[in-house]
């Protein structure tokens, strides 16, 4: 049996809440561009597009949905990924951009 709890993994880090702004996502494969507005994750805004990446907390503490990213400065909010890990992966149910886009390799 296992159990989980999540008391507010975003604020627990000692972080103030970020205003979150809209930002393009480009698939590196393809070229193709996918806009995250305000209100989504990556991972809600390339569903919407019949784009479906495995998932499973979509809270930024299992680590599935690990991306790697290509270009672009990522707005970490995960509790998985350590400091080098976060040169080149970001987890897209939680993490957003800083940056205008975001280069990613899924």
């Amino acid at each position: 049996m296992v159990h989980f709890e999540d008391f507010g993994t975003e604020l627990s880090r000692g972080s103030t809440p970020i205003e979150n702004k809209p930002f393009t996502v480009i698939h590196q494969k393809t070229k193709t561009h996918y806009l995250v507005d305000s209100t989504q994750t990556i991972i809600e805004s390339l569903r919407t597009v019949g784009i479906d990446l495995a998932s499973s907390c979509e809270s930024g503490t299992c680590g599935t949905c690990k991306t790697r990213y290509l270009a672009g400065e990522v707005d970490h909010r995960d509790l998985v990924l350590n400091g080098e890990d976060q040169t080149q992966y970001l987890m897209i149910c939680v993490s957003r951009a800083k940056s205008d886009t975001l280069v990613l390799d899924w």
